[in-house]
């Protein structure tokens, strides 16, 4: 009996040495799925939901958009541009777009100038007290533009600039230049200083040392932070609407609520439209510049 129940354990332990792998394979492909393809899944579902339903508003006649009975709210029965061809050639939309632009870079390039000084300044020259400055300056960036709004306003009209694109262009780096600063000292931090200290031994100046080494190892943190402010530069909506009266002059994204909306009337399509052809912009803007902002993210100079 006993050499039975041995050949009897035996058989059932190769046989489950047998099944073990599949099973353990089966586990591990459906925990896969589980814990990362179906919450990848939703994710992705739910950030680009939005503009799914934004491009086929853009594209949907009137009597589709106010006839969800007959017509499937989630496709397009019959295609149009009606919308398209309204906001680019019956309102200002081209002038919109590129007051947007040029406030954008305008804002943008000054604010990383001033950035890459002062993070150079705070992070390698080694003043006494320059941790609690670059932490000030992060401060400044954590208070609401809802505060800062009345005295920038009135330095907007004591200066002439009311209505003018560079009242935009002057504000935007107020909240622009804290955040690239604080982001440009970490990356900062991550190149070796003994590069500096060489070029220093050979008689090299601090700025020939930020022009020819720092800022081309810096360059992916020079992109990130470019990005950062040329979207939120893009899609500010309270200084735009506050300093920018002119209807020609005012940014896409207040001039798409102000202009496309009269009285409780809302030209859906157009609106969609709108957005639609101002997120174009952006969305290149990053297309180009991925790589250097994902390399930014996982890290800067290796040793």
């Amino acid at each position: 009996m006993s050499d039975a129940a041995a050949a009897t354990a035996t058989a059932k332990g190769k046989q489950s040495a047998t099944v073990a792998p599949e099973l353990m394979s089966w586990d591990t492909r459906t925990r896969r799925v589980v814990t990362i393809y179906v919450p990848l899944a939703c994710f992705v579902f739910i950030l680009l939901f939005p503009f799914y339903w934004m491009t086929i508003t853009a594209f949907k006649p009137n009597h589709e958009l106010y006839n969800l009975r007959d017509y499937n709210p989630l496709w397009i029965s019959s295609p149009t541009l009606d919308h398209i061809n309204h906001l680019l050639f019956n309102t200002a939309y081209p002038s919109w777009l590129m007051t947007t632009m040029g406030i954008a870079i305008g804002s943008t390039f000054l604010s990383l100038f001033a950035a890459t000084l002062a993070a150079y300044a705070i992070q390698r020259l080694r003043f006494k007290g320059s941790q609690y400055v670059g932490l000030a300056i992060y401060l400044a960036y954590l208070v609401p533009p809802s505060i800062l709004f009345i005295p920038l306003a009135l330095m907007v009209f004591k200066l002439g600039l009311f209505d003018s694109p560079f009242a935009l262009i002057l504000t935007y780096p107020t909240f622009l230049i804290p955040f690239c600063t604080w982001l440009l000292i970490g990356y900062f931090k991550s190149i070796p200083y003994e590069l500096e200290e060489c070029a220093l031994i050979d008689g090299a100046t601090r700025l020939q040392i930020l022009t020819k080494i720092t800022l081309p190892l810096a360059t992916p943190g020079l992109i990130s932070a470019g990005i950062f402010s040329f979207t939120l530069s893009w899609n500010e909506f309270i200084y735009a609407l506050a300093f920018i009266s002119s209807s020609e002059k005012k940014t896409v994204p207040v001039a798409i609520l102000t202009e496309l909306v009269t009285g409780d009337v809302y030209q859906w399509g157009a609106l969609m439209a709108g957005s639609l052809l101002g997120s174009l912009p952006v969305a290149i803007f990053y297309s180009f510049f991925v790589d250097y902002y994902v390399s930014s993210l996982t890290g800067a100079v290796k040793e």
